[in-house]
């Protein structure tokens, strides 16, 4: 991301994707121009605020009457957060999760190339959806060879250190992980944390509380 990531706060960012996922399924359906308050009415977002995150991002002013130009604003989007640079991400942990994960092909619309998994089991070693499930004795090797900067942790929370280490070790710096354990990673490492039961028991709360 370039100066214009300064321009904004964490929160804005965060919704970028949303924005992004909101205008390709407009733009799937041969929507030429969308309004700031038809986005947020979509989203559920104010329409002032759709606006503010969205100025110092778009090349391009809303015009009356019409809004914004999708597949321009798709674009400036993907530039803003960095889309249009491929960024090369690997998954240790080659279980029900894992594989699912490197079967996904969602990734290749956000610049992510998942290119291969890794698991400490022979068994498991082999492919999906063409993709390699290596031995984690590759994962250094290729690593350095197709400059991987991202991994995604899927083991279970016993072999997650371990596994964590391994991925550092290879040259990582930056690491999803779903085991639900707390990872010790060395200063430079970036760590984010996806917790299924947790975000499903805050959903369940959420409709008990509707009701």
């Amino acid at each position: 991301m370039g100066s214009a990531e300064n321009a904004v706060s964490k929160a804005t960012i965060s919704r970028m994707p949303a924005y992004l996922r909101y205008l390709k399924g407009e733009a799937g359906k041969g929507v030429a121009y969308v309004s700031s308050s038809a986005i947020a009415a979509a989203l559920g977002f104010s329409a002032v605020g759709v606006r503010k995150d969205l100025a110092p991002v778009s090349s391009q002013p809303g015009k009356p009457r019409f809004g914004f130009e999708v597949r321009r604003l798709i674009e400036d989007i993907e530039k803003f957060l960095g889309y249009h640079r491929w960024t090369n991400a690997v998954i240790v942990g080659a279980g029900g999760l894992g594989r699912a994960i490197l079967a996904y092909e969602g990734f290749e619309n956000y610049g992510i190339h998942v290119i291969a998994a890794f698991d400490s089991s022979p068994a498991k070693v082999g492919a999906v959806g063409g993709k390699p499930i290596y031995p984690m004795e590759r994962l250094k090797d290729i690593v350095v060879r197709n400059s991987v900067r991202v991994a995604i942790l899927t083991v279970p929370r016993s072999a997650a250190q371990e596994a964590c280490d391994e991925i550092v070790q290879a040259g990582i710096c930056a690491i999803l992980n779903f085991a639900p354990v707390y990872l010790h990673v060395p200063e430079g490492v970036c760590v984010k944390y996806e917790d299924l039961a947790v975000s499903l028991a805050a959903l369940c709360g959420e409709c008990t509380e509707d009701r």
